[in-house]
């Protein structure tokens, strides 16, 4: 069965575009022009990855990707403007996986969207090949064969990259690990640029889900001007 995945753009030429190129790529298309119409299908069907613009009338997208966030995890996409930081932080902050800046070239947002399924599909279902299935510390615990995180006996829920970003720190436990490498393990093929905020947003997330801090953190550790790591125990 082929992934199936939503996007949601006002603007009729892009979403058809993408479309175009999503079943080019013999993926299973739900395109809607409303971000009303896209949130009604959402409660009802389960995707594999959204892609969807920050910029709608009726409900934006930031909007629609925490209505998402609040029942699935899987990847979501989001299309800005070119001057639109702000909406970029505040879509990763929101539970977003990656964005994209208008006008973008097609193919590089289906290499994207490819990388994300891959990482999505790695950490759900099928991947194995592990030293450990579970990683723990300090009643942070994480089962990479079937992508469940508890933390004081309670379910963290996490988006695919945050639970990417975590296992990596995890499995490297006493090591400083730059944005820069985080974003080329997450990632893998994808340019990364040192202006690229990405990484330290999703960082942030994960201290309010962890109920860490900055000052005396107790989990993520920043390394000013190095990385981030997670002390050994």
């Amino acid at each position: 069965m082929s992934d199936r995945i939503l996007i949601v753009d006002d603007e009729a030429e892009i979403a058809d575009l993408i479309e175009t190129y999503l079943k080019s790529e013999d993926y299973s298309v739900c395109k809607f022009y409303s971000s009303r119409q896209a949130l009604e299908c959402i409660q009802t069907t389960v995707f594999d990855l959204a892609v969807l613009d920050v910029m709608m009338p009726e409900l934006d997208g930031l909007t629609l990707c925490q209505k998402i966030r609040e029942k699935y995890t899987y990847p979501i996409i989001m299309l800005t403007a070119k001057d639109g930081e702000m909406d970029k932080i505040t879509g990763l902050t929101l539970g977003a996986d990656d964005y994209i800046t208008k006008p973008f070239l097609p193919l590089e947002l289906v290499a994207r969207i490819k990388s994300q399924l891959r990482r999505y599909k790695k950490y759900n279902h099928t991947y194995v090949e592990e030293e450990k299935d579970i990683l723990t510390h300090l009643g942070l615990s994480m089962d990479v064969k079937t992508y469940e995180c508890m933390l004081s006996g309670k379910p963290l829920v996490l988006t695919p990259t945050e639970f990417s970003i975590l296992r990596i720190l995890l499995e490297n436990k006493g090591r400083v690990i730059s944005a820069e490498e985080l974003f080329h393990k997450i990632w893998q093929d994808e340019y990364y640029c040192k202006a690229n905020n990405t990484i330290p947003v999703h960082i942030r997330h994960l201290r309010e889900k962890l109920s860490d801090t900055l000052s005396k953190p107790k989990y993520i550790k920043t390394i000013w001007g190095v990385g981030y790591k997670i002390e050994e125990t």
